[in-house]
């Protein structure tokens, strides 16, 4: 029998990617649906939810530009608002700087498509040598946002036709957070960079309040990982941190 033609390197990253998604599958079947549920609940067409998850994919930042939609026009607070609620991108586009090089064409979608979930799998997964990172990671990254589209679409229509009581539905992305900070603990050795994380925001919550401790929060953060960064990898070697 002749030999089988040899799989195409973006198939094989595809196999290779999707069983990484699956758990985010089952979370943003919910979390999206549940968005897509509070958008329809402050009375907007299913086209909202979906196309906010397609162009912004923010995840917390849509929930609050549900609200922003139906408050008066503020560009300037919306930027402001959407910095400090994103500003954790930093840390995540800092971690993946060497991850990236190399990708290619697929570097700008892989930029843009650096959700919470999508960071987690392509900087911790272990990918085997016969697949290509790139297409691994672009695969990754565009079946999760995906996924979001797809479920932020369905509790839009699904919205508009059943009534429901979203009370609550907004805390679904902060226990999605504790969720992700708890698996990144167990998955690390030292935790330098989640105690250094957890020590600063509770001193800025300290010092600046409940309301006004985020943004220095996040500054004094990437700076203290900017200039430690190398003399704790040069200690611990490639262990996760």
């Amino acid at each position: 029998m002749p030999d089988s033609k040899p799989q195409h390197p973006a198939l094989r990253a595809l196999s290779a990617a999707f069983p990484h998604t699956l758990p985010i599958l089952a979370g943003f079947a919910f979390l999206g649906f549940a968005y897509g549920l509070y958008m329809s609940a402050l009375g907007f067409s299913f086209l909202y939810p979906t196309l906010m998850a397609l162009c912004i994919y923010g995840g917390s930042l849509e929930f609050v530009a549900a609200e922003m939609l139906l408050g008066s026009f503020a560009p300037l607070s919306a930027l402001l608002a959407s910095l400090m609620i994103q500003a954790r991108h930093l840390f995540y586009g800092i971690a993946m700087l060497e991850k990236f090089k190399g990708t290619g064409r697929k570097k700008p979608y892989l930029i843009f498509g650096m959700c919470d979930e999508t960071f987690s799998i392509n900087y911790s997964a272990v990918i085997p040598p016969d697949v290509d990172r790139g297409w691994f990671m672009f695969f990754v990254t565009l079946l999760n946002q995906s996924y979001w589209v797809l479920s932020a679409m369905l509790g839009g229509i699904v919205g508009d036709v059943i009534p429901f009581n979203t009370e609550g539905l907004d805390f679904v992305m902060t226990a999605m957070f504790v969720v992700i900070f708890l698996d990144e603990w167990k998955k690390g050795k030292q935790h330098i960079s989640a105690l250094l994380g957890l020590g600063i925001s509770a001193l800025c919550l300290a010092l600046f309040g409940a309301t006004k401790f985020m943004l220095p929060t996040m500054v004094c953060i990437l700076a203290c990982l900017s200039f430690l960064k190398k003399p704790i990898e040069s200690k611990f070697g490639g262990e996760r941190l």
